[in-house]
């Protein structure tokens, strides 16, 4: 089993930046892939940015490259997403996912945090 925790949302004016933390225990290995996904009210769920459990191929989602950064902190177990730039059309609750295998644009992540939400207001 693998349990993921969210952190970091919140409010934040447009063009403001947020720090999303992903805090990730139990039986995780380096074949992991580590991801970011959104979700707003009556939209499917959608990708953000992923990367191997190993810190390597950050992949993103054309909106977000350029404005997110997602990496991997081996110290602590953790996979953040720096957000800069960010406008009202990134309002969403942000899903940590991990999977095996693979970084993948799908959502074929086994294992899901509980969500963070963050607001950008414009």
């Amino acid at each position: 089993q693998v349990q993921l925790v969210e952190s970091g949302g919140g409010l934040v004016q447009a063009g403001g930046s947020l720090r999303l933390s992903c805090a990730a225990s139990g039986h995780i290995f380096s074949s992991y892939a580590m991801g970011w996904f959104r979700q707003t009210p009556g939209k499917e769920r959608e990708f953000v940015a992923a990367i191997t459990w190993s810190g390597r191929a950050p992949y993103y989602t054309d909106s977000a490259k350029g404005r997110f950064t997602i990496s991997k902190d081996n110290a602590k177990n953790t996979v953040n997403l720096q957000m800069n730039s960010l406008k009202p059309d990134d309002t969403a609750v942000y899903y940590c996912a991990a999977r095996y295998g693979a970084p993948t644009p799908s959502t074929a992540y086994q294992y899901w945090g509980q969500g963070t939400q963050v607001t950008v207001s414009s």
